[in-house]
Formats: structure tokens, C-alpha cells, sequence
């Protein structure tokens, strides 16, 4: 535990030095204090519209103004596995009460919660939401009640009655467990357990990895070690089956034979708290085998998904390959995490990006593309981005922090607040609200809010004596000498790899934040993300070292271009060498691919004579090569297919309309399948939305396999197209399979480019330029550069040294320009192998490129 008190002392000791523009922005005093009380105000604004109109049901709907009941209130689809008939929301919110200071108010809620909750009933619910919400705020609520409880006169009738709730709820979690490789059930029903959930087969990386820190601590509590044994072996087996090469994990795992589902690997959404509770594991029961693993895997997210202050998602397995080209608004926990490691500089410069994303949208959208274009535009209040804005002013002691929690704030004013609480965002271009109001919003957010503007004497206990789970709840690090640690190890950290983070902190001791932001902003735009309109070279140093690491140079010629040349003698081990080879030859296939095999496959719909492109669905069937769907389109009942369809008689054997909302995609094509229906087209709910101003997008699935109809989103402009055709028409026919195929047979007309699927919208002339932008322009030309490789054959191969002239796709060429001319220039390469040991002739092999 030494180390992690260093840790803290460290980072929250920081000194600060003060810039004259940071002078500027600093906040006074008394507005600091100001908008503490508002943050206050904010969270019983949400806190006494739940307790009189909704509780004891699990959420508000603020809207409608009254409580979201399992099984009473419309379904949601898989989006209601967070609730269970057990006032989630008041239970999840007893420690801000604390946090607030309103004992009074605590211990009311804690004795409604004694004499009104229970956990007997025949729900299924989500494991790993139960745990970080309910279980999690059980016990928080406890520790701090049985702390404060000798010198706050009102709290002390309180005699453990939350742990032993706590200890009923941990039991009934635990048959999830019962797997062959110790990965828990997704879900589960509080009052048969797994009985009935045969088809349960799947479960995120983050669902089975984040029990850690509850379960340990109800065994500590309670003194019953089996709830920490089984949370320990859960994470034995993730760490277990981890790539071995990359150090990465993937997203969906096959919870009875330890298979990867999903393979992509980043930081955000299906894996955060995982990495997470890794952390967080060592600092609360200091075992030094979750510290290791945590080193090894941070390593390797700032080596592969890192890009500067973009966070990028890989392929596990081929960690050089992105797997997709947006990230998610979950990520935003990231730079708090790296504050609390200590690594303060990224943490500065990840969540400048995020906060130039904020300015240009107001609100963070749940997905956004690497030019900071909305992929899902919801916002349903998330903490994470305060979260982290909360730590890297503890680091830094910068009232720029400030600053930008005042901005989140007066957002949430602006546009959420309602008569009955604080309402979701269904989308953050319109600003069209959700009749939503998650439990972590009283939880997080508002925590989080007040935190930030408040004083460390503001809160009745001293934060450093505690870990917050990742849903905010407080965990004494006392339970670290609470009962005998049963699975520490003496672990080796590996091979020829030295941690760059083991056991150390960076010196921080001058860092001036604002100094990591500047650049940031020169880079990512001083306002909305919108730099100088020029490329830039390759230069950010951590990618440089990455490249270096694995042989990698990157030269920079005197007209201009830029070289890679790989040498393997120059790696620094044996593994980095081949890992760098791996790179160079996937970059060479990269270059071969088109873009259809490395974005959206999107798919055609014809509507009369005209052809729109339209994205496909991670689930159901495909819709590939000359497949053709010829059918009658009829709009279902309810419009959002949200439940079950009223209208079977009319859609039976037709293609179901569905609208964008609700629930999830895979949720209304499920109903659109049992109603009869051949076909699924949803349409966007966001007015004068167009695949010629949107990029397409894949619909997400759920994990599961039973949808076995295909379907397809169209933009609400086509939408509209649609619409108008059938009420002209109500017998109109559409014809839909792959937008290729559909334009060749159709239109007669397809080159090399024109029937490419549309993975990317317009973008505006001041946006072309963006950091993110110019970053996937060098990534595509560093493909473009003419590269020879052996195949098996260890002797030397010749390439040719004719230069050519290489075409830059159009959407990275500047408005004025309509072609570029790249050199290429393919050296002589030489290559050998290593075997036994031992080395062929050749001393130097190299492989170059120019793009």
C-alpha cells in the first residue's frame, strides 16, 4: 500500500504554475462557491422530483413524471436489465446524500430503503449493473454510515442492516458465477438464479471484470470469502485469455468455453471498468498481481490504441489494424484513470480532445467519428467526462477544469432541466429530450459537479482513505488489512519487456497543464476543433516511439514526403522486430483493400428509379453480392416497434417501417421478425438527416443470435422519399440487397470509386483540416507507398525504383485542389530470418517507403 500512498501524495500535491491566460480564466472564490450550491440544487432538483413522483419504483421518467416500473412500465428491451423493483435510483444516490452533508435526509432514506426494498423477486437482471449499482451503493452506504454514525447524533440507530441487505443481494448474484471457466452469466434472475437462462452464452469484458471490488469487499465485511473467490477467479480467467502478443482484450466473451466473440479492443464501451478494477483492485486489497497486469495492459493501450489524444479501437489479435473508425463517450473515463496512475500528461491531452468534441456539440454523443462528426447523437447524462475533468483538477490544481465543469453544467440547465428533473438527450444535434433520468446521474454526475467546485473540507470523510468504484461509491482502503489477502503472488512481469510504468510515477512536479493543452489546440482547433487549414507532419512523439520500438524511422525528405524504413536491428527486441514486420506487411495489405472492406458495407434501396444508400445491421441476415429482397413496405404499430406489433395481419410477409428510438435496433427488429414480417427498414428520427451529410453507420447488435431477418437504416430524408412514394402508391414495391451490385444492375454505371459505400459525410471546408482528419489522411497515404515483401523466401528481393504518381482519394484533398501528387519510391530491400538463434549473412535488412 506504500506505493499507492505515494501515488496519491504525488498526484494531488502537483505544483501548479500560473500562465497569464490561465490568470484570465481563473474562477474566484465566491463564484466557485456559487455554482457548488448550484451543483447542490441541480442534484435535489432530480433528487425530490424521484422521491415524489416516482419512488419506490427504479427510475424517474421526467418527462412523463413518474416511475419506470420492471414489468409495469412499456419494455425497453435489454435497456430495462438495469432495473429489478428495487428503487435503483435511491439506492444508488445514498452516498451523495453523504456527500451533500444531509444526514438527516440519509438516514431517512436508508431506513425506507430497510423497510421497503427487497431483493425476492422473479426479474432477470443485469450482474454486472446490480453489482456496481445496488451492491455497490449498499455498501458504500454502510461503511460510511458505520463511520459517521459515533459523531452524527441521527445515524446512530444504525446497526449494519444495509450490509446484511447487501449479503442477501451478493448471494443471490452468486450462482452467475456457476461457469466452467468462472466468467459470469451476463444476467440473472434474483429469484431462481441461472435456472431458465440455458441460451445465456455471452457477456462483456467489463460486465464479468468489474465485481472485483464489491464482491472483495463484501467478503471483507462480512467475513464469508466465497464472494471474493469466485471475483478473483473471474479475473484469473480474463487475464488468462488475453492476446498473448498485444496484451489487448476483446469485447464479448463465450462465458462457458473462454472464446473471444468480438475482437476489438479499445477503451470505451464493453471493456472500460475492466481496466479499470485492474487499477483499482491493487490499490483497494493490495494485491500486486492486479498492479502487474494493470501495467501490462496499459502499456499496450498506449502503444496500439493511443493516437495521441485520440483512443482508437484495434483488432486484438492485429493490433496495427483500426477495427473501427469512431469512438464512444464511455472513453471518457480514461483520463481520470491515467490521473490516478499518475500519467498526467496524456490525461491533459485525451480529455482537451473530448473537450473541443463538448464545445462543438454542447454534449458529448454516445459515439463520435475521429473528426468529431456524431455517430450516435444520445447523451443520457454520463458522469465519465466530470469524472475526469473532477481528477485532473485535483492534479493540477488548473481552474481551467473549472471552467469546463461550468460549461457541463450550465448545458445540463440549459437543455435537460425540466419541472420533474433532468432529462437524457435523445439526440445532440436537436436537442430533443429523452423521458429518461438513469440513477448515476444522481449518483455521478451531480457527485462529480459538486465535488469539483467544493473544497476537501466539504466532505465529511477524507477522500484518500477511500477507492470510488466506478459507479462513484466509496470503499475503504482499510479492507486492504481487513481479512488475509488470499491470492497474492509473487508475479514476474515478464520477459524482455521493461514496463515504462511499473511501480513509478512520472515527475510532475512542474507541469504546467495548460502548456499540454495549447498544442492540443493548435492541433485539434482552438474553438470546435478547427485547426490551421494545412497538413502537418508526422510528429507526435509517442507515435514516433511506438514506430522506433519495432524498427520503425520515420524521415521526413527535403521535398517534402515522408519515409518509413524498417530495420530489424534497430527494434528494441526480438519481439518489437517482428511485431514491426507485422505492421509493415499489413500496411502494404491495407493498401489492397478497398473501401469496402475497410468501412460500412453499405447497402442500396430502390425506391421507384432512384437507388439510396443504406447502412446495414450487426445482426440478422447479410445483405451481400447479387442478393436481392423484393418487397411491399408497411409502416408497423407502434411506429417505434418498441414492443410488440400490433398490426401482424398487414405486415405479415412484408418489409416492416419502423422509426429510429426508444429502444434498441436489435430490439425492434426482434419484434419486426415475430410479427412476420421478411424485412426490417428503420428510419431516422432526426429531422433532414441524409447519407449525403451523415456518414452510415452498421446498427449495433445486443450479443445475441436470434434475429434472422436482415435490415437496414435509412437517413429520415429517404425516409421521407419513402414515405411520400407510399402514399402514392400503398401497393409500391423496393427492391434492396448491396448498393455495388444494386448500381451495376440498375444504373449500368460503376468505376473504381462510384460505387464505393458512403462511409463518410461531406465535411465542412474548416473542418477538412482537423487533427483527427489529417491523422487518417497520413494513415491512408502511409498504405499508399509501394512496398515489396518476401513471402517465403528469405533471399534478397529487388524492387523497382521507378517513381509514380499516386492519387489521393478525393475527400482528402483540399477545396482549391483536385488531384495530388505523392511520390513513391521503393527501395532495394534486403531480408533474413533468424532461426535457432542464428543469423544468415545479411547483417542489415531493411524495408522502405515513401508517401
Amino acid at each position: 500500500m506504500s506505493i499507492y500512498y505515494f501515488l496519491v501524495v504525488l498526484v494531488f500535491t502537483i505544483e501548479y504554475v500560473t500562465t497569464e491566460e490561465e490568470t484570465l480564466l481563473g474562477m474566484t472564490r465566491a463564484e466557485r462557491l456559487s455554482l457548488r450550491e448550484e451543483s447542490r440544487n441541480m442534484f435535489y432538483h432530480a433528487y425530490d422530483a424521484y422521491m415524489d413522483n416516482a419512488y419506490p419504483a427504479d427510475e424517474l421518467m421526467p418527462l412523463s413524471c413518474k416511475g419506470r416500473w420492471r414489468g409495469v412500465t412499456p419494455s425497453r428491451g435489454d435497456m430495462d436489465d438495469v432495473l429489478g423493483n428495487f428503487s435503483l435510483t435511491l439506492v444508488d444516490s445514498l452516498d451523495t446524500l453523504v456527500v451533500m452533508g444531509d444526514f438527516s435526509e440519509f438516514s431517512r432514506a436508508v431506513k425506507l430503503i430497510i423497510n421497503d426494498v427487497t431483493f425476492d423477486h422473479d426479474i432477470i437482471v443485469s450482474v454486472f449493473e446490480t453489482n456496481i449499482r445496488v451492491l455497490g451503493g449498499l455498501l458504500s452506504a454502510h461503511v460510511l454510515a458505520t463511520t459517521l454514525k459515533y459523531e452524527v447524533p441521527v445515524l446512530q440507530w444504525y446497526n449494519g442492516e444495509l450490509l446484511a441487505m447487501a449479503e442477501d443481494l451478493g448471494r443471490r448474484l452468486l450462482p452467475a458465477f456457476n461457469t466452467s471457466t468462472g466468467i459470469p452469466h451476463g444476467r440473472i434472475n434474483l429469484r431462481h438464479g441461472i435456472k431458465g437462462l440455458s441460451e445465456s452464452r455471452e457477456t462483456c469484458t467489463a460486465c464479468a471484470g468489474t465485481m472485483i471490488l464489491e464482491m472483495a469487499a463484501l467478503s471483507r465485511l462480512t467475513g464469508q470469502p466465497l464472494f471474493e473467490q469466485k471475483a478473483h477467479r473471474a479475473m484469473d480467467r480474463l487475464w488468462k485469455i488475453r492476446h498473448r502478443a498485444s496484451d489487448l482484450m476483446g469485447t464479448v466473451i463465450n462465458i462457458h468455453n473462454g472464446d473471444w466473440v468480438r475482437k476489438d479492443s479499445g477503451v470505451g464501451a464493453g471493456i472500460d471498468s475492466y481496466y479499470e478494477y485492474c487499477l483499482k483492485a491493487y490499490i483497494l486489497l493490495g494485491d500486486e498481481k492486479y498492479l502487474a497486469r494493470f501495467n501490462r495492459h496499459y502499456n499496450a493501450v498506449m502503444k496500439y490504441i493511443s493516437r495521441g489524444p485520440i483512443m482508437l479501437a484495434v483488432h486484438m489479435h492485429r493490433p496495427h489494424l483500426q477495427s473501427r473508425n469512431f469512438m464512444d463517450a464511455l472513453l471518457a473515463f480514461w483520463p481520470g484513470l491515467q490521473v490516478l496512475l499518475g500519467d498526467v500528461r496524456p490525461a491533459v491531452e485525451t480529455h482537451e480532445m473530448l473537450y473541443q468534441v463538448m464545445q462543438r456539440h454542447t454534449f458529448i454523443p454516445e459515439a463520435f467519428t475521429s473528426d468529431f462528426q456524431v455517430h450516435w447523437g444520445q447523451h443520457p447524462l454520463r458522469p465519465e467526462f466530470l469524472e475526469s475533468t473532477y481528477f485532473l483538477h485535483r492534479a493540477t490544481g488548473d481552474d481551467h477544469y473549472l471552467q469546463v465543469g461550468k460549461m457541463v453544467l450550465k448545458a445540463l440547465q440549459q437543455h435537460t432541466r425540466v419541472p420533474c428533473g433532468y432529462a437524457a438527450v435523445n439526440d445532440v444535434r436537436t436537442r430533443v429530450q429523452e423521458d429518461r433520468m438513469d440513477s448515476f446521474v444522481l449518483a455521478e454526475t451531480f457527485k462529480y459537479l459538486y465535488m469539483l467546485f467544493g473544497d476537501d473540507k466539504d466532505l465529511p470523510v477524507k477522500l484518500e482513505d477511500y477507492v470510488l468504484t466506478t459507479e462513484a461509491h466509496f470503499l475503504p482502503l482499510s479492507l486492504a488489512t481487513n481479512g488475509r489477502n488470499s491470492t497474492h503472488l509473487n508475479i514476474k512481469i515478464d520477459d524482455d519487456d521493461e514496463d515504462k510504468y511499473r511501480k513509478t510515477c512520472p515527475n510532475t512536479a512542474s507541469l504546467v497543464a495548460e502548456k499540454l493543452r495549447q498544442p492540443m489546440r493548435q492541433m485539434l482547433g482552438s474553438t470546435a476543433a478547427r485547426p490551421p487549414a494545412r497538413l502537418r507532419p508526422l510528429n507526435d512523439p509517442r507515435q514516433i516511439h511506438a514506430l522506433s520500438d519495432m524498427g520503425i524511422s520515420v524521415l521526413t525528405l527535403p521535398d517534402g514526403r515522408v519515409q518509413l524504413l524498417y530495420t530489424t536491428n534497430t527494434a528494441r527486441s526480438a519481439r518489437d522486430a517482428a511485431e514491426g514486420l507485422t505492421f509493415m506487411r499489413e500496411m502494404s495489405k491495407w493498401n489492397t483493400l478497398g473501401d469496402t472492406e475497410n468501412g460500412v458495407v453499405a447497402a442500396g434501396v430502390k425506391i421507384n428509379d432512384k437507388i439510396f444508400p443504406a447502412g446495414p445491421g450487426h445482426f440478422g441476415k447479410d445483405i451481400s453480392g447479387t442478393d436481392r429482397y423484393v418487397g411491399t413496405p408497411v409502416f408497423v404499430t407502434p411506429i417505434d416497434a418498441c414492443t410488440a406489433v400490433e398490426n401482424k395481419e398487414e405486415i405479415e410477409g412484408k418489409f416492416a417501417i419502423a422509426t429510429r428510438g426508444q429502444c434498441t435496433f436489435a430490439q425492434k427488429v426482434r419484434f419486426i421478425q415475430e410479427a412476420g414480417a421478411t424485412f426490417a427498414l428503420i428510419l431516422d428520427n432526426v429531422k433532414d438527416s441524409s447519407y449525403e451529410t451523415t456518414a452510415l453507420f452498421a446498427m449495433s447488435g445486443d450479443g445475441k443470435d436470434d434475429i434472422d431477418i436482415p435490415a437496414v437504416f435509412l437517413y429520415s430524408l429517404e425516409g421521407l422519399y419513402l414515405t411520400e412514394a407510399l402514399r402514392d402508391d400503398p401497393e409500391l414495391t423496393v427492391v434492396i440487397g448491396e448498393l455495388r451490385s444494386m448500381k451495376q444492375e440498375f444504373e449500368n454505371f460503376c468505376d473504381n470509386e462510384s460505387c464505393e459505400p458512403i462511409t463518410n459525410a461531406n465535411i465542412l471546408p474548416g473542418d477538412k483540416e482537423s487533427f483527427d482528419h489529417l491523422r487518417k489522411v497520413l494513415s491512408q497515404l502511409v498504405a499508399q507507398f509501394e512496398l515489396s515483401l518476401s513471402n517465403e523466401d528469405p533471399s534478397l528481393k529487388t524492387c523497382s525504383d521507378n517513381t509514380q504518381d499516386v492519387y489521393v482519394a478525393k475527400e482528402f484533398v483540399s477545396e482549391d485542389t483536385c488531384e495530388q501528387n505523392v511520390s513513391t519510391v521503393s527501395n532495394d530491400v534486403k531480408e533474413d530470418t533468424k532461426s535457432s538463434g542464428k543469423h544468415t549473412n545479411d547483417a542489415e535488412k531493411n524495408k522502405s517507403g515513401d508517401f
